[in-house]
């Protein structure tokens, strides 16, 4: 079972990876870089809604598995269009292409949680212990998620066939596929592959805890969110995640073109790092896959509040080497950033999604982890993300550049990067400072 539910992770952020990371460079290739933030916090805006309703049905029908079939699947098809769309328009309509960017985010959002509810469900089933076993099959997700990276970074299609590079010069460096739409062919064929091996896992028996519990049929969606509140302490950590929920947004839609623009830097226009932003990002993943195996034992030493302040701190750091690094002299603080991320995501996100599983009732562990996401990457990262738009948008923009070795410039995202990368560090301190005052319970899992 562990295998099994370990290849669904693999599959399922191999969607993700395949353009995520890459997807700001993108939309500044298509003419509508000015409007990354609105496309990441999208990822918040749809999660609103979507996840803790389909997390809801999920606790009614107590089948998760079909449903994270069904919403790839859907999912998949609109990245089909979206994909068909990008390589007919070398300039994209923000008109046409967001509301498509919109629908694909409600179906593949949901399937987030519902891999959760499904893991911890099987888990649960088969006899195991979700804090001991759910990290190391988590951590295949984080493979998946680099391996999809690693090849868009360097695939490229050129004259029918399939070739990689992990350089910018030539006539083929501006075709790989981490500057244009075949990013989202692939993770349009991943997703595919994950509805499919979705079908296949095992039915949960009973609920998402396979002990039959008809009655999240008869809570209202109202006394649900009431019941989430009641507790102080599981209020105090949900308006956390809120604040805590744009960092990740932050750092997926931006590191990528601020790694990218140093291409248009004479000193560091023909370094391997400016010329592989995904890839160099991609270390930010593997430091996630090392890392997640810490969380569970974290957690029983420390318990949630100081795991919690720890991924809050390294936060801070990430964004900081970011704003003083380079790919000259200063590459070891953007490697820095990297492998401070694996503690800064899986004490935050993986670390969070354990603690709401355990303090969640019985009856709403499916409706708990879709709250969980509509207040981390719903209102957190929609609201958020705009504001930090607003702020790299204050001292950067996007302009042709001729790259040195390209066949042709390059739409980069020139500017001060110094100035934004300073106040999100100094917005990460202070919300740990603020965690540190406002939640005292030292639960231990």
């Amino acid at each position: 079972m562990k295998a099994r539910l370990s290849l669904l992770y693999f599959l399922q952020f191999g969607v993700w990876g395949c353009y995520l990371t890459c997807f700001g460079q993108f939309l500044g290739s298509g003419g509508i870089g000015g409007k990354i933030a609105w496309f990441y916090a999208a990822i918040g805006l749809v999660s609103i809604i979507t996840p803790s309703l389909l997390g809801r049905l999920a606790d009614r029908t107590g089948r998760p598995e079909r449903l994270l079939c069904l919403c790839h699947l859907a999912a998949s098809i609109v990245m089909f269009i979206m994909w068909r769309y990008g390589m007919t328009h070398p300039h994209l309509d923000f008109g046409v292409f967001y509301p498509l960017y919109l629908l694909f985010l409600a179906l593949y959002m949901p399937t987030m949680a519902l891999a959760n509810t499904t893991t911890f469900g099987l888990l649960t089933q088969s006899g195991h212990n979700t804090v001991t076993s759910f990290p190391s099959i988590r951590i295949w997700g984080t493979v998946g998620f680099v391996a999809a990276m690693w090849f868009v970074n360097s695939a490229y299609w050129h004259d029918g066939s399939l070739g990689f590079s992990f350089s910018d010069n030539g006539a083929v460096g501006h075709l790989r596929f981490q500057y244009n739409a075949m990013q989202l062919l692939c993770s349009g064929i991943m997703g595919v592959l994950t509805a499919i091996y979705s079908f296949s896992l095992p039915s949960l028996k009973g609920s998402v805890d396979s002990t039959p519990n008809p009655s999240p049929a008869r809570i209202s969606l109202k006394e649900s969110v009431r019941l989430m509140f009641a507790q102080r302490e599981i209020a105090v950590f949900l308006v956390f995640v809120i604040l805590s929920g744009v960092c990740l947004q932050i750092s997926n839609g931006f590191v990528t073109p601020f790694i990218t623009h140093f291409s248009g830097i004479a000193e560091y226009a023909s370094s391997f790092a400016s010329g592989n932003a995904t890839m160099l990002f991609s270390l930010s993943q593997i430091s996630e896959a090392v890392c997640i195996l810490l969380v569970g034992l974290s957690l029983k030493w420390r318990g949630i509040r100081y795991v919690y302040a720890i991924g809050l701190l390294a936060w801070a750091l990430r964004f900081l080497m970011l704003g003083v690094g380079n790919p000259g002299d200063g590459l070891w603080l953007l490697v820095g950033s990297m492998i401070v991320y694996g503690i800064a995501f899986n004490f935050i996100t993986i670390a969070g999604h354990l603690y709401i599983q355990q303090v969640a009732p019985a009856n709403m562990k499916g409706f708990a982890q879709g709250l969980m996401m509509f207040m981390s990457n719903g209102i957190g990262a929609s609201f958020g993300t705009i504001a930090a738009g607003s702020i790299v948008n204050r001292w950067c923009h996007w302009q042709m550049v001729d790259v040195f070795g390209s066949a042709m410039p390059m739409r980069l995202f020139m500017g001060d990067w110094i100035y934004p990368w300073s106040i999100f560090a100094t917005y990460a301190f202070i919300i740990m400072l603020l965690w540190l005052l406002f939640f005292r319970k030292k639960t231990i899992l």
